[in-house]
């Protein structure tokens, strides 16, 4: 099993609510809960497989990230300047549908791409961008560009 190499932190209004609903409608789980003696949560990390993500409240610190400060996209008139992409083993349409049950904004039905993967995006309870991929073939770089009109090439000879 090798170590994971990136880990990406979210901020949301309510991190308590945003745990409860990453597990209802994507099927994260806590992996890492830090809470001092009134139950405040002072650090939280949450794993679907073998990745990790910090689900940190919005805040300022100069002394560790300079001018920087961590906001919800709901407290920021829903802008956001990444998005997450999660890689399912399967199962895409009913992973689709739970999210939508738990009130995930659907911004893009799950649909067969040229490179092969089935793909679905939403917005989260905050509306942070979610993508969620789920490997349904294995198409050339040339089966790709004829079903793309796109010039592919892997890595850097673009």
């Amino acid at each position: 099993m090798s170590a994971q190499v990136l880990s990406p932190c979210l901020s949301y209004r309510d991190r308590r609510a945003a745990m409860d609903w990453l597990e209802a409608a994507f099927g994260f789980e806590v992996s890492l809960l830090v809470t001092d003696d009134k139950g405040e949560i002072g650090h939280a990390e949450m794993s679907y497989r073998d990745a990790s993500i910090t689900i940190a409240g919005e805040w300022a610190m100069p002394e560790l990230i300079g001018p920087a400060a961590l906001h919800s996209p709901a407290n920021q008139g829903g802008r956001v300047t990444g998005f997450l992409r999660v890689f399912l083993e399967d199962g895409i349409d009913a992973h689709c549908e739970r999210a939508r049950a738990a009130g995930a904004r659907i911004t893009a039905e799950p649909t067969d791409q040229f490179y092969g993967d089935r793909v679905y995006r939403c917005l989260d309870l905050d509306g942070h961008i979610w993508t969620f991929s789920q490997p349904v073939a294995n198409p050339t770089l040339a089966e790709m560009e004829a079903a793309s009109g796109f010039k592919l090439s892997a890595g850097k000879e673009a």
